[in-house]
């Protein structure tokens, strides 16, 4: 019996918040000015004492303690503290407001789309089978990596080692495991072209197939080959583009996540990683790139307890191509960590990084800069609002290596 009343109590919890989530467009960015602070007076107030002289201004390291608090409370089953919590995240989130309200908005998403697994029914803020995602065009996709400090700092480090890996060679071969869509490849395009000694022949090779999470791009894979073929025809680059075909794969570049397991994904994109299929060529070197790829490998055994991971059999295929060098550019974060609060803690801090650069450079009505933070609240909610298969995003150790035949492995760690 006091398990349903818990229940009943969620049920409530949830409905009123989204209610009031749907209800209060504000817009305005002034002083937050709580409308019932003495709720938070009373001695049975856990909440508080932990935020004594917190709640006159509520900056971002308030709203993080605020976010730990409601996590604690959801996990606990504590109902008075996480609707005392979520009655005030509610009153500090804007969709429209400083970095901070904007954040705390997907955040507060995130935690109510949690809390709606006690109660499913009382769910229909974003409670269907599928997560719906925006396409991009690629002049969208081009302002949206200058904007998300960490991709350009990843394509520029990561082609600087390939810079260096591949100097003097005639013929080069590119494979490349990326979630941007080949964004990395004209900058290094132009670089080769002013080679002293001439551009080499490059050969660029994708897997059709990609982790579903944004950016995701409303053209094919060969539309986006075709428009660098002609980019590297301007700079006198030979050039070639290939797509690895996943035959297994209906759905690819869709802007739907399902909630199935892909492992055919994964088993049918290792099968095709062998020199045979790639069309290796003796004459040429290759160069391995993995950005922000692994995080999205699952961790778990592809069969039996004796198996190796998705990940790990994808290191080991790789290293058996003997590449030239590998790169990888992964988030120096601990997103995948099994307990919640951590979760936050690195969650908040590290994707404020790309709230605060859109506050830079674009208005606060912008709706470019609403759909741009989309994609970053979306993988917040993936973050916080769920566990299993749904939770794609996995803590990549900062000190991987793997040796390739002597060979040099770059690792760009993007920091917190």
């Amino acid at each position: 019996m006091h398990v349903e009343t818990t229940k009943l109590e969620f049920c409530f919890l949830v409905s009123s918040v989204i209610i009031a989530m749907k209800t209060e467009i504000r817009g305005n960015t002034s002083p937050i000015s709580l409308q019932n602070p003495s709720l938070f007076n009373t001695p049975q107030s856990s909440l508080s004492g932990a935020l004594t002289g917190c709640l006159s201004s509520l900056d971002g390291a308030c709203i993080e303690k605020l976010l730990l608090h409601c996590a604690s409370a959801l996990e606990s089953n504590d109902v008075t503290l996480a609707q005392q919590v979520m009655w005030v995240l509610n009153n500090v989130a804007s969709s429209v407001g400083d970095p901070n309200q904007r954040l705390t908005s997907w955040f507060l998403r995130a935690l109510i789309s949690r809390a709606s697994r006690v109660c499913p029914t009382a769910m229909n803020f974003n409670g269907s089978s599928t997560l719906q995602r925006r396409l991009m065009s690629m002049t969208e996709l081009a302002v949206y990596v200058d904007l998300i400090p960490w991709h350009r700092f990843g394509f520029c480090a990561s082609n600087s080692a390939i810079l260096k890996a591949i100097q003097g060679c005639p013929k080069v071969h590119i494979l490349d495991f990326s979630i941007t869509h080949c964004m990395q490849w004209p900058t290094l395009i132009d670089a080769l072209a002013k080679r002293p000694e001439g551009p080499p022949s490059l050969r660029i090779s994708v897997p059709s197939w990609r982790p579903p999470i944004p950016p995701l791009l409303n053209v094919s894979s060969q539309e986006v080959g075709l428009r660098l073929a002609n980019f590297a025809k301007f700079k006198d680059v030979p050039f070639e583009f290939n797509v690895i075909e996943d035959s297994s794969s209906s759905t690819a570049g869709s802007a739907v996540i399902s909630k199935e397991p892909s492992s055919l994904h994964y088993h049918s994109l290792l099968s095709q990683l062998n020199p045979t299929l790639l069309n290796l060529e003796d004459d040429e070197v290759l160069v391995i790139n993995c950005q922000n790829w692994l995080r999205y490998l699952p961790d778990e055994r592809k069969g039996s307890a004796q198996d190796a991971s998705w990940r790990d059999a994808f290191l080991e295929i790789i290293k058996g191509l003997n590449p030239c060098i590998i790169t990888v550019v992964d988030e120096d974060s601990d997103l995948g960590s099994s307990s919640l609060t951590s979760r936050i803690t690195t969650c908040f801090n590290y994707l404020w990084i790309p709230f605060d650069a859109l506050e830079t450079f674009l208005p606060k009505d912008s709706c470019q800069r609403m759909e741009y933070e989309a994609d970053i609240g979306h993988k917040i909610e993936n973050i916080i609002g769920f566990e299993g298969f749904l939770f794609w995003v996995m803590d990549v150790s900062c000190d991987l290596e793997v040796d390739v035949n002597g060979e040099e492995i770059f690792i760009v760690d993007k920091e917190e």
